[in-house]
């Protein structure tokens, strides 16, 4: 028997070189402590902005003692899939209470939001559809359309003029158009309204990927299927698809990303649905609008265009991949942690920094991370 291991290694070493020299290699970093305003990277204590917590729950006594009661009543694992053994109480109860949530007649339940937008999109298009891409949607759903064999039209972001000459153009036995709600590295909104209407009079289907608004931004419109993330605003972990009871039911029969995988944890459905619960109380309203209140704040002080977002990406000078981990490092010895963002993330030429907002940042750390900013000015365009 040959040993091609040496061989392998040499390959990996050589295309790791390549990722080395391009700027583009990325490395975990060691995060300790909570993820809350406050926490430990690679040992240093920093203002967290780059954490997708954007509502503070991720650490917060309403999860982990609704998780704790559930695991002490149902143990920690499901055991099998959903359609074998695996389809528990908590499973059934969460999807009822996340379709009320969403105004659905029904909702799925996935394992994550990259396995939602995988297994909705592959099950619902196949070779003889259209799927019709916002040119900045996240990598789940550009997978899901490749898997799905579908012919793929990708069109400029947010150009509702680009997308209706396509529509006309493009002709298949069924035709699908996707979009993120709230974009995750670039903080901008989909014009659903716009797309909403499109979709009704082109007779397509309408899927968004709201991962990064579910919890924060009610936009009311209608849509064929909701596609949405436990693991952001809500602190949690898992996935939901919430549409109408046909289109669930046939997701349940063909999403294989739902089919053949081990459901859930009981302990992150109970957490979960403490969370859907906690957004409705006065609790969750005054969270919301910290947050926004954040955001607007933010926004001002660096004199940003448009609608306030909990998304912020600040742009480095000529989009150089070293000059984004640059100042990124440089914020870090500032006591601020804004990951910065390099391709295949965003395209080529706009590496940026990328700052998460969330309510529980006080005024303090939103003030020093400004100053952090306006010390390292030679890292970006233009000045604010």
């Amino acid at each position: 028997m040959v040993d091609n291991g040496s061989t392998w290694n040499t390959v990996a070493r050589q295309e790791l070189d390549a990722i080395e020299a391009t700027g583009l290699r990325r490395r975990m970093r060691e995060i300790d402590g909570a993820q809350s305003a406050e926490l430990r990277v690679d040992g240093r204590p920093v203002i967290n902005f780059s954490s997708n917590n954007y509502l503070g729950l991720a650490n917060s006594p309403v999860l982990t003692e609704a998780a704790a009661r559930s695991m002490a009543e149902h143990g920690f694992g499901a055991g099998a899939s959903r359609l074998i053994a695996g389809n528990l109480a908590p499973h059934r109860a969460l999807e009822d209470r996340l379709a009320r949530w969403k105004g659905t007649e029904s909702a799925l339940l996935f394992n994550s939001g990259y396995q939602a937008n995988l297994g909705t999109v592959s099950a619902l298009a196949g070779p003889e559809d259209v799927v019709f891409s916002d040119a900045l949607n996240h990598a789940s759903l550009i997978d899901g359309c490749r898997l799905s064999k579908a012919r793929i039209v990708v069109y400029p972001h947010g150009d509702l003029h680009a997308l209706d000459r396509l529509l006309r153009a493009e002709r298949g036995r069924r035709r699908l158009i996707l979009t993120d709600t709230l974009f995750s590295m670039d903080g901008d909104r989909a014009p659903l309204a716009a797309l909403s209407a499109m979709a009704r009079a082109a007779e397509a289907m309408l899927i968004v990927d709201e991962a990064h608004a579910a919890g924060i931004d009610d936009d009311g419109v209608a849509v064929d299927l909701r596609v949405g993330t436990l693991g952001k605003a809500l602190g949690c972990f898992g996935a939901y698809v919430a549409g109408s009871a046909p289109l669930i039911e046939l997701l349940t029969q063909r999403a294989r990303s739902f089919i053949f995988t081990t459901a859930l944890p009981v302990p992150v459905v109970a957490a979960a649905h403490a969370a859907i619960e906690w957004l409705d109380s006065d609790q969750g309203q005054t969270r919301r609008q910290q947050l926004l209140e954040n955001c607007r704040y933010f926004h001002m002080r660096r004199g940003l265009p448009g609608s306030p977002s909990h998304i912020v990406p600040l742009h480095v000078r000529d989009g150089d991949p070293r000059r984004a981990m640059a100042a990124c490092e440089a914020l870090l010895e500032r006591g601020v942690f804004a990951q910065g963002i390099r391709p295949p993330t965003v395209p080529p030429g706009s590496s940026r920094l990328r700052f998460a907002l969330m309510a529980t940042h006080s005024r303090a750390h939103l003030d020093h991370a400004l100053a952090a900013l306006d010390e390292l000015r030679e890292h970006f365009p233009e000045a604010p």
